[in-house]
């Protein structure tokens, strides 16, 4: 079985096609800028063939049409037709309280997806954009399924999901945390627990997501008890080009002082703060080539990052009652080893124990446990896979409606398995 798994953006569509006998990706890609000038093109197969154009998409169904296109090419190709996507995957960033779970792509599906784009018009927006595009090019003979990003910490309890704002704005416009990253705090959770022996549900885990965008969530049970993005995206620590959290009169201050719409604050907010707003950079490689250097901007934004990292992990293993294992993931959880040790540091009296040589050949892919032999808590550097989780619920959706299919020799309805 081989599935298309697909991340649309806004100008944006990434993909990877992966066989699910072996689980190993045979060919991926991004289109670039489109309905922008100056697109681009990329396709790499795991055999190193490559393609790399510069073209004009006016629509995610021109760009679906070079993908497909891609696949099946003589020079570049990884399949022989269409014919052998069996499934395609599509990742959905807010599920609301609507989606707790991975699902067969339906008429009523797509409605829910769109009523939640007021919550998430930069993400939803686009990835349902995606879904109609990718219908129109492959059809509806081909099964699509979609994987939301939210729905793995629906397990949050209320009072760590609520915020404490009047409960009218909560009835009327689902305002609340739904967190996100949820894929990929789900993979690297259960592969953790694959690595340590233990099932998940013995473990007392924090997982962190430290990328440009940035998120931790902690793991009791196997669930989800409280995670740091909020609404949105923007809430938790600082990232790349995001504040995180901070004191609500902080935005009104501000935009009332320069002037500025909710528009211009949001741009401030989500475009303009976090690594970016403090030392100039919003590539952490950046921040520490100009720490290293002495620029006392970036010293700063690092002890920030840092400061918060620490603290978030420090209250969710109280929030837990205890605290087993710490995971490190994505762009700088699995590069930064300084950043890593750093954070390490400040949980000294959790026991936390870092082998330093370890920590520091942990990068480029690599995965393994960084703590040292008596550290209290476990330490590990996972790469994270969102890619194949989305084909694995795909997988796992397909195959259940065929067998209910064969077994019951009727149309099932998706949402009843």
């Amino acid at each position: 079985m081989k599935i298309l798994v697909i991340n649309a953006g806004s100008s944006s569509l990434k993909y990877q096609l992966i066989d699910m006998d072996t689980e190993a990706m045979l060919a991926k890609g991004n289109c670039e800028r489109i309905g922008i000038e100056g697109g681009t093109f990329t396709h790499k197969t795991a055999d190193g063939r490559k393609k790399d154009i510069t073209v004009e998409m006016a629509s995610h169904t021109e760009a679906f049409k070079l993908v497909t296109a891609a696949l099946i090419d003589k020079q570049v190709g990884v399949i022989k037709s269409l014919s052998e996507v069996t499934a395609i995957g599509h990742r959905v960033a807010q599920g609301g309280a609507i989606f707790s779970k991975s699902l067969y792509i339906n008429e009523d599906v797509i409605d829910g997806i769109r009523s939640l784009i007021p919550l998430a018009p930069l993400h939803n927006g686009p990835e349902l954009q995606g879904i109609l595009a990718c219908r129109e090019v492959f059809g509806t003979s081909i099964p699509e399924c979609v994987v939301f990003d939210t729905s793995f910490h629906s397990t949050m309890p209320a009072k760590a999901y609520m915020f404490a704002i009047p409960y009218e704005y909560y009835e009327k416009y689902k305002i609340r945390r739904y967190g996100f990253h949820g894929t990929s705090h789900r993979y690297v959770s259960s592969h953790c627990a694959h690595l340590m022996h233990q099932p998940l549900e013995d473990i007392n885990m924090i997982t962190c997501h430290i990328g440009n965008g940035s998120s931790i969530a902690a793991i009791k049970g196997g669930q989800v008890i409280d995670t740091s993005m909020g609404l949105t995206p923007l809430d938790g620590f600082m990232m790349g080009t995001r504040s995180g959290s901070l004191d609500p009169s902080v935005v009104t201050f501000i935009m009332q002082q320069e002037n500025l719409t909710p528009q211009q604050m949001d741009d401030i907010l989500n475009k303009k703060s976090g690594l970016l707003g403090i030392s100039g950079y919003s590539d952490d490689r950046d921040v520490t080539k100009a720490e290293i250097e002495g620029d006392p901007k970036a010293i700063l934004a690092h002890e920030m990052l840092t400061y918060q990292i620490t603290k978030y992990i420090g209250s969710y293993a109280a929030a837990m009652n205890g605290l087993d294992c710490i995971v490190f993931t994505a762009g700088l959880g699995e590069n930064q080893a300084h950043l890593r040790y750093s954070i390490c540091r400040g949980l000294k009296f959790f026991g936390v124990k870092i082998d330093p040589e370890l920590n520091d050949k942990m990068i480029g892919g690599r995965e393994g446990k960084i703590s040292s032999f008596d550290s209290r808590v476990s330490v590990y550097v996972i790469p994270t896979n969102e890619e194949l989780v989305i084909a694995r619920d795909t997988k796992e959706i397909v195959d259940k409606l065929k067998y209910a299919s064969t077994e019951d020799k009727t149309v099932v309805d998706p949402e009843d398995i």
